[in-house]
């Protein structure tokens, strides 16, 4: 591992002393709030082993509570992000359970007491050392704060050197070990640490989701489109009547396409309301229509159906319809010449799909798959599936899926 060059360890060390520095002028604030009652606490006249104890309480008491705060996580979070490590990869928000309430408080006591030696460290002891340098000549034993203190040069020069190096070492140690107890302390239980793993599993699941919605139904029907356009172009000289019939289907595969869009958009206010105009998901049962679009885009497809498509699990059923889209799609794409077959298979205990072209080599510049088969490949993971794409044994490029009727759910 890379050690960190030397600006980034200096600029990361002084943020350090400023989050310290922080806490030792909280710490500052709540000794002068605290003093009279310390006071009278330490002059009650009780046992010691009972007195430093109950100052302890006093001091680190209000602190937890203060910390306890939920408001207090988002802040703590911030400055630990931005002062003192970069191992916080978001910002906590406000405590959301007791757990985090008392860890949080916890490291507002660290915060607090270890900005309380820091200050002491830069407050009193550089300050002694600048003196005893600048006194270097000066033979009083008592001239710093009342204290004895060596009467050579040598023995000076050496005290505050020493005095310097603690400060130093000491603030840097203090700093790292608040970046290592932070991260911790904030991160909640484990518990809480595995629903954020899950909840972050979740939402790259349905990014992924989204991803292939938008590539398998919009993709589809803006291929449709752009290849009704450019056939429409070609005909307008000489065929105005089939550019016309061209250029409508290109306008229903635009119309499908914002269907589709809309759909996909619904997906994402899963947080509101399902709106109630939204077109259903499609699936084998809208599959006459879809044979229909790619026909009119030029496809020669023929299909072989067996088995009723309207019984299949929705799931099952809306699956396969994207992965026929699929197939049909890269048809248009990469063979729009070459007649293909399309077999439908639902009369066993698997649903068989099989997209195979008539003539041998038709698609083998697309054979190495791209998101589209990425895609596919997912959806029939999904549902415990198996996938096979490429040239079959007389040649021809094939996509051959088998889906388990039963994997999920039954029709609703």
């Amino acid at each position: 591992m890379a050690r960190p060059a030397a600006p980034a360890l200096l600029r990361r060390t002084a943020y350090r002393w400023v989050y310290l520095l922080l806490g030792g002028a909280i710490a500052l604030a709540l000794g002068t709030v605290l003093a009279w009652p310390l006071s009278v606490l330490a002059g009650a006249g009780l046992p010691g082993w009972l007195t430093g104890p109950l100052l302890l309480v006093v001091c680190v008491l209000p602190i937890g509570l203060v910390g306890a705060l939920a408001a207090v996580r988002a802040v703590e979070g911030s400055a630990v992000a931005a002062l003192v490590t970069e191992q916080l990869r978001s910002r906590p928000g406000p405590s959301t359970s007791w757990s985090q309430r008392w860890r949080t408080g916890l490291l507002l006591v660290l915060h607090v007491g270890a900005g309380a030696v820091a200050g002491v460290l830069l407050v009193i002891g550089l300050p002694t050392a600048v003196v005893l340098l600048t006194g270097l000549g000066d033979s009083d034993p008592t001239s710093v704060v009342g204290l004895a203190l060596p009467t050579t040069a040598a023995s000076r020069l050496g005290l505050a050197l020493a005095l310097v190096l603690l400060t130093v070492v000491g603030g840097t140690l203090l700093g790292r070990g608040m970046a290592a107890a932070a991260p911790r302390l904030l991160a909640g239980s484990t518990a809480e640490r595995l629903a954020a793993a899950e909840a972050s599993v979740s939402v790259l699941a349905g990014r992924d989701r989204l991803a292939r919605e938008l590539h398998d139904s919009v993709g589809h029907s803006l291929s449709l489109t752009g290849i009704q356009a450019g056939a429409a172009r070609r005909l307008l000289t000489r065929d105005p009547v089939a550019a016309e019939t061209a250029i409508r289907a290109a306008e229903d595969a635009a119309r499908r396409a914002m269907v589709d869009l809309d759909h996909v958009l619904g997906l994402l206010r899963e947080d509101g309301p399902a709106p109630t105009d939204a077109a259903p998901s499609p699936d084998l049962r809208d599959l006459g229509s879809l044979l229909d679009s790619s026909r009119a885009a030029g496809a020669r497809v023929v299909a072989v159906v067996a088995g009723d498509l309207a019984a299949l699990p929705a799931v099952v059923s809306r699956e396969a319809f994207r992965i026929v889209q699929e197939g049909l799609t890269n048809v248009l794409r990469h063979a729009p010449d070459a007649a293909c077959r399309l077999e439908v298979d639902a009369t066993g205990t698997d649903l068989d799909l099989r997209l195979v072209n008539a003539s041998a080599g038709a698609t083998r510049g697309s054979s190495g798959g791209g998101r589209g088969l990425g895609g596919v490949r997912e959806r029939v993971r999904d549902l415990r599936g198996s996938v096979s794409s490429g040239p079959d044994d007389a040649g021809c490029w094939q996509l051959a899926v088998r889906l388990p009727v039963h994997a999920r759910g039954s029709r609703s």
